[in-house]
């Protein structure tokens, strides 16, 4: 499968993305995401500081998932360049972030990710690295990894949509689950998700339908004694994530019909609590390119961050906990439920 903008699909532009979020064809709009907040004494909706810096090293990935926000893929071609990454250090002596976040695409495809992991740990931050998983066994030079990831102190946050193949194969392609378990073996191998061993291995998992995930707590249950007792896997802590409608899962919501009913579920099922917990009060979003964002989803839709400082050139954080943040309709889907951000639920 190749990605949207490889095929020059409609919906590879981020403004007409937007678009579709506004409305439907029949004239038919949703209630207003600013009014849900503006209701809740939420709005405007500012930082809480930023305590996470994610940095998105590039769009290239060995994978071409059905539901991926980011429409990454190995036709992709935008990465992160060294002088870049060392912006980013720069800014991270200036003012120190608790975690840096790795995100990509598959940021291990990004041919200075080891340099830059060893950068960010000798500044004393935490990093966590969104592995995709197949990508340590995809080729020789990445076999390695659990090994450099384990003597970095490094978290991994692994993609797992479901604990058997039918389900996670359909939605990130044909093998994915085989190549999963086996490099989670590995981790494992090497002490990740071991009982006091120090090492996190985080799961995620995000629904393969249109629907919302199921509580967090009871899936990881169900995700602990499968993979357990099927596969002899072990992790430390599942995160339910639930799917933006943006990009390529926006485009299977309108190709399949669900977009309206989807949307309408997001809207009706809108968390106050959940709102007051969303992820990009305290995270701060780095592009390949180095502009800022609000969010890893407000990145993808080309929505940089209303602050004099935009590009990690010129990055200050006292500024950028002064902001407002940036909202629009897709806001709906970290709001619904018991919420969703890059660390599972948040109410």
């Amino acid at each position: 499968m190749k990605s949207l903008k490889a095929t020059q699909h409609q919906l590879a532009s981020a403004a007409y993305q937007l678009e579709v979020l506004e409305g439907l064809p029949d004239g038919k709009h949703f209630t207003p995401f600013e009014d849900k907040l503006r209701a809740v004494g939420l709005f405007p909706l500012k930082p809480t500081g930023i305590e996470i810096f994610q940095v998105n090293l590039g769009k290239m990935c060995n994978q071409t998932c059905k539901h991926c926000h980011v429409d990454a893929g190995p036709d992709r071609k935008e990465i992160m360049t060294r002088a870049t990454m060392e912006e980013c250090l720069a800014a991270l002596r200036r003012f120190p972030a608790a975690t840096v976040d790795l995100t990509g695409g598959a940021p291990e495809m990004n041919p200075n990710f080891r340099w830059f992991v060893e950068g960010c740990t000798a500044l004393g931050a935490k990093v966590i690295v969104r592995c995709n998983l197949t990508i340590i066994v995809a080729n020789p030079k990445y076999h390695d990894l659990p090994e450099f990831y384990r003597d970095h102190g490094v978290e991994v946050v692994s993609s797992l949509p479901f604990y058997n193949a039918d389900r996670t194969d359909r939605q990130r392609g044909d093998g994915v689950f085989e190549g999963s378990v086996k490099a989670l073996r590995m981790l494992n191998a090497v002490g990740y998700g071991q009982p006091g061993s120090g090492l996190v291995l985080n799961l995620v998992y995000n629904p393969a339908g249109a629907f919302l995930p199921a509580p967090q707590q009871a899936l990881e249950g169900q995700f602990r004694k499968v993979l357990n007792e099927e596969f002899g896997i072990r992790f430390s802590n599942l995160f339910a994530i639930t799917n933006m409608p943006i990009s390529r899962y926006l485009e299977f919501l309108l190709r399949s019909g669900n977009y309206e009913a989807y949307m309408e579920k997001l809207v009706n099922a809108f968390n106050p609590a959940a709102a007051a917990g969303v992820m990009c009060r305290n995270t701060i979003s780095v592009g390949w390119d180095g502009l800022l964002y609000d969010c890893d989803f407000n990145q993808m839709l080309e929505l940089p961050v209303q602050a004099a400082s935009g590009h990690i050139s010129t990055y200050n954080a006292d500024a950028l906990n002064d902001r407002e943040i940036v909202l629009r309709q897709h806001c709906y889907g970290c709001t619904a439920g018991a919420g969703s951000s890059c660390g599972g639920a948040t109410a």
